[in-house]
């Protein structure tokens, strides 16, 4: 049978998913730039180097800094006496997750109180041409099957630009490297424009990439949608038709 002729599952995502999706994103956002205006941008790394941190090379040490500075800035907002947010849980994704961070907010909603972000940080230098412009995102089976599980599941890609230098403390004679975060953006990775999506079949069923993470176009697209959007660029692949339907069977895609 081919594609169009299957009898697949078809996820339909809730009537407020739109207005969800943009309230996490702002929220994210907001958050990330509070931080930024109250000067909590700023990651200090200590060094018995005489010469520093490695510049040619901080981008491969960069991310889970920067992970780890994003988890705490939440925290930090959940735990605010103000919490101006309506943060109501912060978790640090589990290892192998899709996410790095998931995001709960109080929202009135009609069946719901309450709205979840899945936040997948990425680290760039704003030193280094190229650092982190095409990453991957996470694994095809893994992302298809999560829309397929809850069609309101909210993806966010949180793009974090740092620069980072050196400075010597005067009094210990050591050298601090400084990882300053100087510019983000965050997104909605079902809205992402098609031309912005891409599939590579390393690794696994696969993993999905952002092209260029600095420049993106917003597309607004349902759940299923996206699925198909996932399924074409997996079987245009060389992996092909027949190995997507042995994942489509293997993760129950298939009524």
């Amino acid at each position: 049978m081919s594609y169009d002729e299957l009898d697949l599952k078809v996820p339909r995502e809730s009537d407020d998913y739109e207005d969800c999706s943009i309230f996490v994103v702002n929220s994210i956002e907001s958050i990330i730039k509070d931080a930024m205006d109250t000067g909590r941008n700023k990651i200090i790394i200590n060094t018995n180097l005489k010469l520093g941190i490695p510049m040619e090379n901080v981008n491969k040490i960069a991310g889970p800094f920067v992970e780890a500075w994003a988890f705490e800035v939440f925290t930090d907002s959940f735990e605010d006496d103000n919490n101006k947010y309506e943060l109501v849980n912060v978790e640090a994704g589990e290892r192998l997750n899709m996410a790095d961070v998931i995001l709960q907010f109080r929202k009135t909603r009609k069946r719901s109180s309450t709205v979840t972000g899945h936040v997948d940080v990425k680290a760039t230098s704003k030193d280094i041409d190229g650092s982190g412009k095409s990453p991957n995102i996470t694994s095809f089976s893994r992302i298809r099957s999560a829309y397929i599980k809850d069609p309101d599941f909210i993806f966010i890609i949180l793009s974090i630009k740092h620069r980072v230098f050196s400075t010597r403390d005067e009094r210990t004679k050591m050298m601090m490297g400084v990882m300053e975060v100087v510019d983000f953006n965050a997104y909605d990775l079902k809205y992402l424009a098609d031309g912005d999506i891409s599939y590579n079949p390393a690794l696994g069923t696969g993993q999905i990439q952002v092209r260029d993470i600095h420049y993106v176009t917003i597309f607004k697209r349902t759940t299923w949608e996206f699925c198909q959007l996932l399924d074409r660029k997996f079987i245009a692949s060389k992996k092909g038709y027949d190995q997507w339907l042995e994942y489509a069977e293997q993760n129950g895609w298939i009524k």
